[in-house]
């Protein structure tokens, strides 16, 4: 028997190989492309939702802080009605202007600041006034919103029946009380502020004020201001929840008590979706090549990313920058300053924090409009940004308010330097629209070290020092210090004490400062200069106690007593001219000018020897009786001088439509010249079209040779100044008329007396 064998089949090389390569090769490729691409997938759906997650919380943060500020600004827009003398007396009139409190406490506040109603509410809670879109409506519309606004005036007259400083809040003049509410169907912020007096003068019995009520709808321009500042799409109010579709992100608004009041609802921004809707199809395409595949992804995940960041740093931007400068605003200006705080505790430099106001900007926009008005506060800015260390920040805080916070100071001498650069940059005029406005700046600033005050404090102190420049004549700096706070009580002594003066006698004086011929020396006049000699405190500063006069009335009775001794005075000096300011109050009486006719033919004096000097904003400001008068005035002969020219809001462009006969340079740019070569090119633009206007020029505060010397050159008309003489009595200038002096020169042994010069340097009544 025989066995046979069965062929055997054999397994070649490249069959194994093939399997070796699918199991060791392939498959491995497979899983681990498959790994990479389920890897991918997942990295994409985390970092989609990731995004959209934290720029969802983005735009919350943003929406919640445009409805937070407009509530704090409301409170603040209201008080620039409510905190006023004029309010007060107008609400307590019998009948009431209704014209008035429309334009003042109604319809300015829809054109100016947004505020959709406004309503006046008397001590009963019964509506007297009613404002709504900028119209003039009847009181009883108020019934329509009474049930939303009353219970907030319930508590803030409860407030002021506690009548208790601590309820009004920092940087609040007054109490007040701002909820959420629905308002004829609207979401809006209701505030109530009490009309209070601003000079404390008028006496109200706290809870029985009148109560003006600002509506601010959140469901109109409101949202319309959101959606364009911060990019929302689709931006609205919903009242239901139920009928806001999935896809919209939900803000609840709630008011004081919690409750719910509707929902504002957008179409957000989701970078991640819209990453994923891009990245998936070509990720399908790439899984093969699983590397490359993820490569792209990172790539484009990465443009992504970048194009996030940039909406992410623009909508930052927007939200700490002024829109109109680009500087920061209060909220990042509120940061740096804790933060330069920060480091003065810890014993890195003293922090200095400065407050800026540009002197009478509201008369550029008056004049020039508001256009020209920007243009002015954006170059402002720049010159005060080139004149900050790079360490130093500077913000716009208000309407025509900055603010410098220093940090890393040492001496006070450093923050005096940066004002006395902010004042030389001020004096430059700004070429605005082809005008050349010239445009002081008041500065205060408070300073802080490592014990130093706190935010809120700094900052106040701030302000006090800045009304305190504004109050000794603006143009200037001052530093704060412990006695300012005392400063209401001071300015009511000197009226007090004024009014003393001005009854018994005694205490004022008229002295007088010669001007002279600058061709020829020859003595043309004088200017009257009015003094007061306190019997305790001493010599008293016309720049302390005008500003008080002007805002207590005493400034009429004043004024007529100084044109009355100075005319008089005058009546002796043959063919000398007699220069006395007159305040814009003065003017104001509709019987002004035959007043001073009056007092003309009764003294004798001919009209064309009076001068009366006035600021510019005097000329400018001039509707009614006011101008009515300057009219009348010129009609009679009385020459006309604009004083101070150069100083506060000044137009060179201007000079050519004012009817005036001659303009005094001021004193600040007669001492730089020969040290500021810009102060002499300005000075030479004024008197050179000042001459082709057929305008006289004087120029005041002459002290040295070289001054004379240098405006005579320049082409001036007639100096005065201690070169010359100081501001003589009455009888010294009697005895200088007699003797036929001229104005060669102060004499050998002169008095140069620094606080003698300061003392003349002081203004009249005007």
């Amino acid at each position: 028997m025989s066995f046979g064998s069965q062929p055997t089949r054999n397994v070649g090389p490249s069959e194994f190989n093939k399997r070796a390569f699918l199991l060791w090769r392939v498959l491995p490729t497979i899983l681990i492309a498959l790994a990479v691409s389920g890897a991918a997938f997942l990295l994409l759906e985390w970092s989609a939702r990731e995004a959209d997650r934290l720029s969802l919380e983005r735009q919350r943060r943003l929406f919640s802080l445009a409805v937070m500020d407009m509530t704090e600004n409301i409170a603040h827009q209201q008080e620039s009605v409510t905190v006023w003398d004029d309010s007060v007396l107008h609400l307590q009139e019998e009948p009431r202007d209704q014209e008035w409190l429309d334009a003042n406490m109604g319809s300015w506040l829809y054109s100016y600041f947004g505020i959709d109603a406004s309503y006046l509410l008397d001590p009963d809670d019964r509506a007297i006034f009613a404002s709504e879109q900028g119209r003039l409506l009847t009181p009883e519309v108020f019934a329509g919103v009474a049930a939303a606004v009353l219970p907030r005036v319930d508590r803030l007259r409860a407030v002021l029946r506690r009548d208790d400083p601590a309820d009004v809040p920092d940087r609040m003049d007054s109490a007040g009380v701002t909820d959420l509410a629905m308002v004829r169907g609207h979401p809006a912020i209701v505030s109530a502020k009490p009309v209070v007096s601003d000079t404390g003068d008028i006496v109200q019995t706290p809870g029985e004020q009148y109560v003006h009520v600002a509506v601010r709808y959140l469901d109109g321009s409101f949202l319309a201001e959101v959606q364009e500042r911060y990019l929302f799409n689709d931006l609205q109010f919903d009242a239901d929840v139920a009928n806001a579709p999935g896809a919209l992100q939900l803000y609840p608004l709630f008011d004081g008590s919690d409750a719910t009041l509707g929902y504002f609802t957008w179409r957000p921004v989701l970078p991640g979706a819209g990453v994923s809707r891009r990245i998936l199809p070509a990720l399908a395409v790439l899984c093969m090549l699983a590397f490359a595949g993820l490569g792209l992804f990172l790539w484009l995940l990465w443009r992504r990313s970048v194009a996030l960041g940039a909406t992410e740093a623009r909508m930052h931007y927007m939200a700490l920058h002024d829109a109109l400068t680009g500087l920061p605003n209060r909220a990042m200006f509120v940061e740096r300053v804790e933060s330069a705080l920060t480091r003065s505790a810890a014993g890195r430099g003293g922090t200095a924090l400065l407050y800026i106001d540009l002197d009478h900007f509201k008369q550029v926009n008056d004049t020039l409009g508001h256009p020209a008005g920007d243009q002015l506060i954006q170059e402002a800015g720049r010159r005060l940004q080139g004149l900050t260390r790079d360490t130093d920040t500077v913000a716009r805080v208000g309407g025509d308010e900055f603010a410098i916070v220093m940090t890393g100071v040492t001496e006070q001498a450093h923050v005096e330097r940066l004002c006395d650069r902010i004042g030389d940059s001020a004096r430059i005029p700004f070429d605005i629209e082809g005008n050349q406005i010239f445009m002081g700046m008041s500065i205060g600033y408070a300073m802080a070290g490592a014990d130093g005050p706190g935010l809120n404090e700094l900052v106040r102190r701030a302000d006090v020092a800045l009304y305190r420049a504004k109050s000794l004549g603006r143009s200037r700096h001052v530093v704060y210090e412990k006695d300012m706070d005392a400063l209401l009580q001071e300015r009511r002594r000197t009226e007090a004490d004024l009014r003393i003066a001005l009854r018994e006698g005694g205490q004022l004086q008229v002295c007088y400062q010669p001007i002279y011929a600058a061709r020829n020396g020859a003595l043309t006049g004088f200017e009257a200069l009015l003094r007061w000699q306190h019997p305790e405190l001493g010599p008293i500063s016309p720049e302390v106690f005008i500003p008080i006069a002007e805002e207590t009335g005493l400034i009429e009775p004043l004024g007529a007593w100084v044109m009355r001794e100075a005319c008089t005075a005058a009546g002796g000096w043959p063919d000398l001219v007699i220069s006395v300011n007159v305040s814009a109050i003065e003017l104001r009486d509709p019987d002004y000018a035959g007043r001073l006719a009056d007092l003309l033919r009764e003294t004798g004096l001919a009209p064309e020897r009076l001068e009366l000097e006035l600021t510019e904003s005097t000329m400018i400001e001039a509707p009614g009786a006011h101008m009515q008068n300057l009219r009348s005035l010129r009609g009679m002969g009385v020459r006309l001088v604009i004083d101070d020219f150069g100083t506060g809001f000044s137009c060179l462009g201007r000079l050519q439509s004012l009817e005036v006969d001659r303009i005094k340079i001021d004193r600040s740019f007669i001492h730089a010249l020969g040290r500021s070569s810009s102060d002499e090119a300005i000075v030479r633009a004024i008197i050179d079209l000042a001459h082709a206007t057929i305008l006289e020029t004087t120029a005041e505060g002459v002290e040295t040779e070289e001054q004379r010397a240098r405006i005579r050159a320049l082409g001036c008309d007639s100096l005065q100044g201690f070169l010359f003489s100081e501001a003589l009595s009455h009888r010294d200038a009697d005895a200088l008329v007699a003797a036929g002096t001229r104005g060669a020169g102060p004499e050998p042994g002169a008095t140069d007396s620094r606080a003698a010069r300061e003392a003349d340097n002081l203004a009249g009544p005007g």
